[in-house]
């Protein structure tokens, strides 16, 4: 079983989190075309004396992707 690199996942959540941001800054061009997939409404559980809401969506746009790249980029001079 190999060992996960750490160093690598991080850098790619760091990477669509400022692909997001970037996305954001640029609202009106392409960077922002993409896909969002996950579930539309959350699932909710009541037990009475708690209540747990599970929810996940995902949007992947080309900013985030690019922001991906830049991390991959940044993960192979740094190795």
């Amino acid at each position: 079983m190999r060992k996960i690199n750490w160093v690598l996942l991080v850098l790619i959540l760091v990477g669509f989190v400022i692909g997001r941001f970037i996305g954001t800054y640029f609202s009106g061009t392409f960077l922002n075309y993409g896909q969002s997939f996950g579930m539309s409404s959350p699932v909710v559980l009541d037990f009475g004396f708690i209540v747990l809401t599970f929810g996940l969506t995902i949007n992947i746009t080309i900013a985030s992707v690019l922001g991906v790249v830049i991390a991959l980029v940044v993960y192979r001079f740094i190795r």
